[in-house]
């Protein structure tokens, strides 16, 4: 990989996520090299993936390049590189441009959708953790309303228009509210001569209840502001398969549809060489000490979505979101050097800074530590924290501007067919 080596102790990061980034800037000035490898050159900003689902925004928009985060940053490294297997004898990342030797290892690879061992829903359905999967659903979306111009069959134009959503979470009720949006105001203007009134917008959920993660006030608001925008709702209703025209449910519920967005669950994106039943536990997530140390290695660490952290308040380990990553990668910053140092490492506090979603223009729910609300402010308040954590100054210009141009005008102008999306 050209790494030069130097008297410095090396400390390999894998994953430019959240948690990757924050650690990589907490060792930036230290006397330490820092490595960092992922198989992509940016930093997402995945919160906002379902903007650009749905053309609300540019992918470029919510990305970053890696280098540029930590370009004036002595002794720190970035590879390109998919990571194989950790060789942990030999103290040793293998990749597909070589290995590299370390001193410290952090795994900061965070999540992957989970489709619970369903291969043919996997590959029938949508995910979207990636900004390329983000512009296949936007291509499909877009796709189906062209088709469905073209077809006589009014049973295949419905099912063109169809889109279910399964999962209640975040991501899918922001993603649902923003097609509401997209229905009701764009979708006549772009396509007057097809009756889009027809199109329907299911969200299925196993549970009794969406974002089962906020307060139960959340829920039900956002429950209601999603009726409101003619979303159709199915609590206690689990999916068991998606051919590519059917949905199947646990009940006599059946949906004919030509877009099925999976957001049910996610796993941790786990690596060869510590993927076996000794380190990985629930939700495919590696098990950490209260250091973020993995069992049986004091130089080897997992951080974010990746590392299941067990407490008495979380006892499956904190949530997979950005919060707990970010803190997780500043505090193995701190605790890194002090290992270097040879003091006492301290123990990692999530600070729960609380949660939030949107439902589409003027609507958001947020739950913070010691007040609750929603509606127009807590829209505000949604639309300020995501600026805030965009990284670089021009992505919060573009989003801003973004979003006062779409707000002024009720328009999605990114809604282009860019690369065609067809299925392997």
């Amino acid at each position: 990989m050209n790494i030069p080596r130097t008297s410095f102790p090396r400390v390999v990061i894998i994953g430019g996520g959240f948690a990757g980034v924050a650690l990589a800037k907490k060792l930036s000035k230290q006397e330490v090299q820092v490595v960092l490898l992922d198989k992509h050159n940016y930093h997402t900003f995945q919160p906002l993936l379902y903007q650009v689902s749905t053309g609300g925004l540019e992918p470029d928009s919510i990305a970053y390049p890696i280098r540029k985060i930590l370009k004036d940053f002595p002794n720190f490294y970035f590879r390109l590189a998919s990571v194989e297997e950790i060789n942990t004898d030999q103290n040793k990342v293998i990749t597909n441009i070589g290995d590299l030797k370390f001193d410290y290892l952090v795994v900061a690879s965070g999540s992957k959708t989970n489709f619970f061992g369903n291969s043919e829903i996997e590959k029938n359905s949508m995910a979207m953790k990636t900004i390329p999967q983000s512009l296949n659903l936007r291509s499909l979306i877009l796709e189906n309303f062209e088709e469905a111009l073209l077809t006589s069959d009014l049973n295949e134009r419905n099912a063109l228009m169809n889109f279910v959503i399964v999962g209640g979470g975040p991501t899918g009720v922001e993603l649902a509210g923003a097609l509401a949006e997209i229905k009701k105001g764009i979708l006549p203007k772009d396509y007057p001569d097809l009756d889009t009134r027809l199109a329907q917008i299911h969200i299925v959920q196993s549970g009794d209840c969406i974002l089962k993660g906020m307060s139960e006030k959340a829920s039900q608001k956002a429950e209601d502001f999603l009726e409101k925008l003619g979303v159709n709702i199915w609590k206690n209703v689990r999916v068991t398969n998606y051919d590519g025209k059917t949905v199947t449910t646990d009940t006599d519920l059946t949906f004919e549809t030509a877009t099925v967005v999976w957001a049910a669950g996610v796993k941790g994106a786990t690596i060869k060489g510590l993927d076996s039943t000794d380190f990985v536990t629930r939700g495919n997530r590696i098990l950490v000490n209260e250091y973020n140390q993995i069992k049986n290695f004091q130089h080897i660490f997992a951080i974010g979505d990746i590392a299941c952290m067990v407490t008495e308040a979380h006892p499956f380990g904190f949530p997979m979101m950005a919060q707990p990553a970010i803190q997780q990668g500043k505090q193995l910053g701190d605790n890194l050097l002090r290992i270097i140092e040879e003091k006492p490492l301290k123990p990692f506090v999530y600070k729960d800074k609380g949660a939030m979603a949107t439902i589409g223009r003027n609507k958001a729910v947020v739950d913070l530590k010691n007040v609750k609300f929603q509606g127009v402010f807590a829209w505000y308040v949604w639309m300020f924290v995501h600026l805030f954590f965009l990284i670089g100054f021009r992505n919060r210009m573009v989003v801003f501007v973004n979003w006062v141009y779409n707000y002024i005008r009720f328009d999605r102008e990114a809604r282009l067919i860019i690369r065609p999306f067809k299925r392997n």
